[in-house]
């Protein structure tokens, strides 16, 4: 039996907090290679949810886990995303710097 392909999905508002990480990274901290590097590794672990997305763990903050919320680390960032069974899909909801306050910025998340 072949594996799942889901198809993934990123919410115009963690888009937009990539950007500024990314552009945060390359201007602010004049580092643009290492703005690069961490944005394909981003992008790169974000299209890995397409297969077996249920392999990363739920979060641990509440009532977000009850909520079906995954967490994907990648680096010193947190990727927030949940599965659509239903319609093979994963949502991509947020992606937060992991010093940040993520119980405020997760109350902030939209989840479309």
């Amino acid at each position: 039996m072949a594996d799942k392909t889901y198809i993934v999905k990123i919410t115009a508002q963690a888009e937009e907090q990539l950007q500024e990480i990314i552009k945060y990274i390359a201007s602010e901290l004049r580092v643009p290679k290492a703005a690069l590097r961490l944005l394909d590794e981003i992008e790169r672990a974000i299209s890995s949810l397409s297969q077996f997305p249920q392999r990363i763990a739920l979060t641990e903050e509440e009532p977000w886990r009850n909520s079906g919320i995954h967490k994907l680390p990648v680096k010193n960032f947190l990727i927030y995303f949940w599965i659509d069974e239903g319609n093979d899909k994963v949502q991509v909801t947020a992606v937060i710097y992991g010093q940040r306050d993520q119980i405020k910025q997760l109350s902030q998340m939209d989840m479309e």
